[in-house]
């Protein structure tokens, strides 16, 4: 099983709905999620947050912390993840956890920041989580990292 299946089957069996925020990824966790059949059950929509500002508009990170920071930070990760629940509500309702990706996939780093730094956030009812890592490798390489580390971060949160 891919990790988005197993993050899909943990979401399910506990009635929860997903929004995905993502930076650096540019819509490839949403796109792997929605590869596992059924995932219309759990997925209410994700964020493309691919400008600093719109990280702020959409999503409502602080807006001190990235000028402060910059869009790289594990706060501004948690805040992506908790942000986008409300971003993608349906009726009013938020949904239930968020996942963010947010990092520098190069070739060039635009804060002095290594590429292949990425922080990933995860919020749910049960609680949250940000991880950093730091991938090596091309552009592609970095990204398709980002993806599973965000699935791997996710899936450890809802089997503690």
């Amino acid at each position: 099983m891919s990790g988005a299946s197993d993050v899909f089957d943990e979401l399910r069996s506990r009635g929860w709905t997903l929004g995905i925020a993502e930076s650096l990824t540019g819509g490839a966790v949403a796109a792997e999620f929605v590869s596992v059949s059924g995932a219309s059950a759990v997925l209410l929509g994700g964020v493309v947050a691919y400008a600093t500002p719109v990280k702020h508009t959409l999503l409502g990170v602080n807006a001190s912390l990235l000028e402060e920071h910059g869009a790289v930070h594990p706060l501004v990760a948690k805040q992506m993840a908790d942000g986008v629940r409300s971003a993608v509500a349906v009726d009013g309702r938020r949904a239930d956890a968020g996942i963010s990706t947010t990092g520098i996939a190069g070739p060039d780093s635009p804060d002095g920041q290594p590429v292949g730094t990425v922080h990933i956030g995860v919020v749910t009812p049960a609680g949250e989580r940000t991880e950093a890592f730091h991938f090596s490798g091309d552009r592609a390489e970095i990204r398709a990292q980002s993806v599973q580390a965000a699935f791997a971060t996710m899936l450890e949160l809802l089997r503690e």
